[in-house]
């Protein structure tokens, strides 16, 4: 098995909203925020080279939206997908698998593009990979987030009929993929967890998007279940920091992995370091 770090980009999103209710005299130290009150994000995929497939973990933003929308995200750098994928070799026709950990804008939007005004899938040799009761959620949306999973990105997927469910499919991954569902920042989110190098590697996604996010109370306001996501993350730190798991984060504007050590303050972050340096 080969890991690469795919950087599909950077935006911004509002700190508080971010942050939930920890105050900004706090979170500000951890990622300082500009005049608008927002700050930057990484939008962080992983590559997964194994048993003669390229999985690929998420897809970032995408460029297909139009510009009001993109005017809300401010996207910046020269990261994109195509060339983080190129830096490793690889086009997006090389892919044969994309697994969406959950279908927000951020995370999906580049599972789709747009051609001579048509909205087909980016990877045209991939098998699109969800599960049914997070992409059931995702079609028919609750009000509050329905501004997230957005009808373009999500329904050329099944009109392809390159979309799978993992509970339909549950030997189609190599053995060192084990899918993890939590429920707090949206339903049935997927967490992969990888065996790399004799270590275990946790897909955080959304459940902790950034180191800064480990301190149990630092839930995103976004989260649709706050207290799931609390005890989510309890628990997930706990068995993390007691096995010697590696974190990789999808959102840390810097910090791409991480181990984690008891404090008298509870978990926190030990090392940080990239993932090609494991």
């Amino acid at each position: 098995m080969k890991l690469y770090s795919i950087n599909a980009g950077h935006f911004k999103l509002d700190g508080g909203a971010m942050f939930g209710v920890v105050p900004k005299s706090i979170w500000n130290k951890i990622n300082p925020a500009d005049e608008n009150n927002m700050c930057s994000w990484a939008l962080r995929c992983m590559l997964i080279e194994d048993e003669g497939r390229l999985i690929l973990v998420d897809t970032g933003m995408g460029n297909k939206q139009d510009e009001k929308f993109f005017g809300h995200y401010y996207m910046h750098g020269d990261d994109t997908l195509e060339k983080s994928l190129a830096k490793h070799g690889f086009t997006k026709d090389d892919i044969t698998d994309v697994l969406l950990t959950h279908l927000h804008f951020d995370h999906c939007g580049g599972a789709i593009e747009r051609v001579d005004d048509k909205l087909a899938p980016a990877f045209k040799n991939a098998t699109y990979w969800s599960n049914a009761r997070h992409w059931q959620w995702a079609v028919e949306p609750n009000d509050r987030e329905k501004a997230s999973f957005l009808k373009e990105n999500i329904l050329p997927i099944q009109q392809s009929e390159k979309l799978k469910f993992i509970e339909d499919h549950p030997n189609d991954f190599p053995a060192s993929i084990m899918i993890r569902q939590v429920f707090g920042h949206t339903e049935a989110m997927m967490l992969p967890q990888l065996t790399y190098k004799g270590k275990t590697i946790l897909y955080m996604a959304d459940l902790l998007p950034s180191a800064g996010h480990i301190p149990l109370p630092y839930v995103m306001a976004y989260d649709m279940f706050p207290l799931t996501t609390l005890n989510e993350k309890k628990s997930f730190l706990r068995e993390a920091q007691q096995n010697d798991y590696v974190l990789f984060f999808e959102h840390d504007p810097t910090i791409e992995c991480c181990t984690l050590q008891m404090t008298e303050r509870g978990v926190r972050m030990k090392e940080s370091f990239l993932l090609q340096d494991l």
